[in-house]
């Protein structure tokens, strides 16, 4: 497939943005509640996460996501305005969709549900392609990067109460910063994911969250600490 159309979604992109009647053209992504805009973003993403999974970042076109979903080309064009746009759009989207925190009522119980879910997406058979396209895309192009940091973001605020409970039943030293004890879980099953590419397993899950406990019962994850 040639540069052009891998990146920049192929020649039949229009050379500007066009403006809507009476008002400037929306930023790339931005929405708009209901009605038949709110089911043109679902068509979209889910025709970006169909190709993200079959093809990966640098084969998404834009035309062809405008087929798939079922709509015009300079819709996708005027909305979004580049693949990128697409990606970052699609992990805001799932951020939003993604599960709640855990609350089993300890922290080990809470820390083995947060593995297993990260368990669960990297090794589902859509999800895992469709997050390594995105690792992928956030390795070489900017607006992904702070996309996919955004979406780690928001996942690790919606997990963050964990460690705030832990601290107040006595099982995490006062001060535990739950962002990095949340880090600390999902970090060894993303390196095995990303970068060596081995199979994940329930046992990898386990030994990480082991690991974890261990480390944050030593005072690890308090600043400046043990």
């Amino acid at each position: 497939m040639e540069q052009d159309s891998r990146l920049g979604g192929g020649s039949g992109a229009p050379e500007a943005p066009a403006a809507p009647e009476g008002g400037a053209a929306p930023a790339p992504g931005a929405r708009r509640p209901g009605g038949r805009t709110a089911k043109v973003r679902r068509a979209v993403l889910d025709a970006t996460q169909e190709a993200l999974a079959a093809s990966g970042f640098h084969a998404l076109n834009m035309d062809r996501i405008a087929a798939g979903a079922g709509v015009g080309k300079t819709t996708v064009y005027r909305r979004w305005g580049s693949p990128a746009a697409l990606v970052a759009d699609l992990l805001d989207d799932m951020a939003e969709q993604s599960l709640p925190a855990a609350d089993t009522g300890d922290l080990a119980g809470d820390l083995r549900a947060n593995a297993a879910l990260v368990l669960e997406t990297l090794t589902d058979p859509r999800m895992g392609p469709v997050f390594r396209a995105v690792v992928a895309a956030a390795a070489c192009d900017e607006e992904c990067a702070r996309a996919l940091g955004g979406f780690y973001r928001t996942r690790l605020a919606e997990w963050a109460p964990v460690a705030v409970r832990a601290v107040a039943r006595g099982e995490l030293p006062p001060g535990t910063d739950p962002l990095e004890l949340l880090r600390a879980v999902s970090a060894p099953l993303y390196y095995r994911f990303a970068v060596t590419h081995e199979e994940l397993t329930p046992a990898d899950a386990e030994r990480a969250v082991t690991a974890t406990l261990a480390a944050a019962a030593a005072g690890a994850f308090v600043p400046d600490g043990p």
